[in-house]
């Protein structure tokens, strides 16, 4: 496995272990602490994910036209530690939204680069695992934040304010590894091709790029911002200062089951652990909307995990093997403009939905789209690794 591999997943261990400290509380202190609406809530993740998702779309060009990562990369985490001392001193929704959205925006910047780099320096026999073990690490740091929230709320007697002051130790702690430990030298492929200046660069993806943006699309609408596992779980009577556990519970399986479905998508057909996934996340859904009790709300929010541990590393690998070499960054700029613009309608549906029918509607509307993802999946077709039976 490459050193920038390794480099660029403990990168997003830390800052992902400083975002989720965050995160774990930051729905309990916008409805609690602040007054906002769990519209709101929605309102406020669903800008912050499709501006990523959308920025993304600039970054990976800008790191395909000028066949450099790492400057982008370094602007992105740079520009997402400078958000946090925000939400620290924030004083209603708005402000929030503002850390939130210059937040995202970082991650966008670094998130198209840092996964076509993934695959730069990756031989396609193992890229499976690569964005596997990436994945891994960066949700390590996803269910280390949660666990390092409870902790400090139980030390710092539920003062939020002063927790997200700390986590802004390990969002500098990411900065300062993307600065001294990822690299370039490594890069394998070399683009030959001009960036996509005209549309008609858009001929360079052909039909099997556009299903996987296709599903990428419907799959986004069926998996809203995590905030909503924490309201439903508050509601079912977790206490505040336990909140994050949320996190923590959907993390851990998550970290745990993405390297190994990554390994499976190298030697197997990648859409066999998809469609596991997706099954998954219909079950989480079922078990949220109609179970009763933490028991089933938190059996749900590990189903939760574990479709994403079953996902997303292949939906990454999934664009890496459609998108013209040449034109990678671009390929995942392409994917996650379309993403970001369904996450937000995602987020912002399941808050409405939540808010006028209930929290039962919200999960049942997104088992719907996961099955319509799942009847899609037949249309993919992905590259053959070598290592595929």
């Amino acid at each position: 496995m490459p050193r920038t591999v390794w480099a660029l997943g403990l990168v997003s261990l830390f800052m992902d272990l400083s975002s989720e400290i965050i995160h774990a509380l930051l729905p309990v202190f916008l409805t609690g602490t602040l007054g906002a609406s769990v519209a709101m809530v929605g309102l406020i993740d669903g800008i912050g994910e499709s501006t990523a998702s959308i920025t993304k779309m600039f970054s990976g060009y800008l790191s395909d036209r000028f066949g450099r990562r790492k400057p982008l990369i370094l602007l992105g985490y740079g520009l997402g530690a400078l958000s946090k001392p925000f939400f620290a001193i924030a004083a209603g929704p708005l402000p929030v939204l503002g850390a939130r959205f210059a937040d995202r925006i970082g991650k966008g910047l670094r998130g198209a680069p840092r996964d076509a780099l993934v695959a730069d320096v990756t031989p396609l026999e193992i890229r499976g695992r690569a964005y596997g073990l990436r994945q891994a690490l960066d949700t390590v740091g996803a269910f280390l934040g949660p666990l390092a929230a409870i902790v400090l709320m139980f030390a710092l007697a539920d003062n939020m304010r002063t927790i997200f002051w700390i986590a802004l130790v390990p969002a500098v702690i990411s900065v300062l590894l993307v600065v001294f430990g990822v690299g370039e030298t490594e890069r394998r492929e070399v683009g030959s091709a001009k960036p996509p200046l005209k549309l008609a660069d858009l001929r360079s993806f052909d039909q099997g790029f556009w299903m996987v943006v296709a599903l990428g699309v419907v799959f986004t609408l069926a998996r809203f911002s995590e905030s909503f596992l924490v309201l439903r779980a508050n509601g079912e009577g977790l206490p505040l200062a336990w909140t994050p556990l949320v996190l923590v519970v959907m993390n851990l399986v998550y970290s745990l089951g993405a390297y190994p479905a990554g390994a499976i998508s190298d030697r197997a057909d990648p859409r066999w652990p998809m469609a596991g996934g997706l099954v998954c996340l219909v079950i989480a859904d079922l078990l949220l909307a109609f179970g009763s009790g933490l028991i089933a709300a938190f059996a749900g929010i590990a189903m939760w995990g574990l479709h994403m541990a079953l996902t997303q590393g292949i939906l990454a690998r999934l664009v890496a093997d459609a998108a013209p070499a040449q034109l990678r960054g671009s390929g995942f700029g392409l994917f996650n403009l379309a993403t970001g613009i369904a996450m937000l309608l995602a987020s912002v549906l399941a808050g409405m939905l939540w808010s006028s029918l209930g929290p039962d509607t919200t999960f049942l509307a997104g088992a719907l789209f996961a099955l319509i993802a799942g009847g899609m999946l037949r249309f993919v077709r992905p590259k053959d690794s070598g290592a595929n039976a």
